[in-house]
């Protein structure tokens, strides 16, 4: 069982399966990077990107395929693994892989999901829709436990602002603090400009340090990030991918502020 409590929460991995190989050797080198900090690292790719905004766009290898992969770096690796599902059936599929089971933010009002993936007892990664006060979160935890689960992640991906923008309400972060259970912030995602480049989202991923080093500051459980080691070539959320390359800074980055902050 992953033990996730009292721990720094590091949450990387490409935004979707691309090929094998790419995302094999996106998490060897995203574990030795994180195995010199102070953080639990878990794995996390997308075996299906149900919610694209074009039906042209690249939405990754399928659940059986992509399910193998994972179960595959998790068992190269000795890795925790975090991936996000979209419908009911693909749970059953998913359950003894992943040790993180998501919820995507646009689904997480989605009240029969919610509740078969709570049933299978693992940890339950919900985000926050970019519709959704903070203070609601409460409801979604109350579907949560009332299955008896209890293990439970809140993450802040970011607010609608307008059309094809979001922005970060640094308050969500205190606000759910408050429920009980921890809280990630996601550092890329947050800053999309949804479907603002003609069928695809932009973005803004010059912003991702210093909105992860705030977020730190503020006090945040964890961070989620989509890594790539060449974010302009990868295949689904290019312009917020962090460039793996940049990983390392950033870790001693956060590890001097939550010092700091203690």
């Amino acid at each position: 069982m992953l033990n996730y409590k009292n721990k720094f929460i590091f949450i990387a991995g490409p935004c979707v399966i691309e090929d094998k190989a790419l995302t094999l050797d996106i998490a060897a080198q995203c574990k030795d990077i994180t195995s010199r900090y102070s953080v639990l690292f878990v794995f996390k790719a997308s075996f299906d990107k149900a919610n694209r905004t074009s039906v042209g766009s690249y939405r990754g290898p399928g659940l059986t395929k992509g399910v193998k992969i994972l179960e595959e770096i998790k068992k190269k690796y000795s890795l925790p693994i975090l991936s996000d599902v979209h419908c009911t059936h693909q749970i059953k599929q998913v359950k003894d892989v992943l040790d993180v089971i998501q919820i995507p933010a646009f689904l997480s009002r989605q009240t029969d999901l919610i509740l078969e993936v709570a049933k299978t007892k693992k940890i339950v990664n919900i985000k926050k829709a970019q519709f959704m006060a903070p203070n609601d979160m409460v409801h979604v935890i109350k579907k949560i436990e009332s299955t008896g689960n209890k293990k439970i992640l809140l993450t802040e991906r970011g607010s609608c602002f307008g059309y094809n923008n979001l922005v970060v309400d640094f308050r969500s972060f205190l606000t759910m603090k408050q429920m009980g259970f921890p809280v990630i912030f996601d550092a890329t995602h947050s800053l999309q400009r949804p479907s603002a480049k003609g069928g695809i989202s932009g973005g803004d991923s010059e912003f991702v340090q210093p909105l992860a080093n705030a977020a730190v500051a503020c006090g945040v459980d964890g961070l989620f990030m989509e890594i790539h080691p060449n974010p302009k070539k990868a295949l689904s959320d290019k312009h917020t991918s962090f460039s793996l390359k940049k990983l390392e800074k950033l870790l001693k980055r956060i590890t001097k502020i939550r010092e700091a902050s203690k």
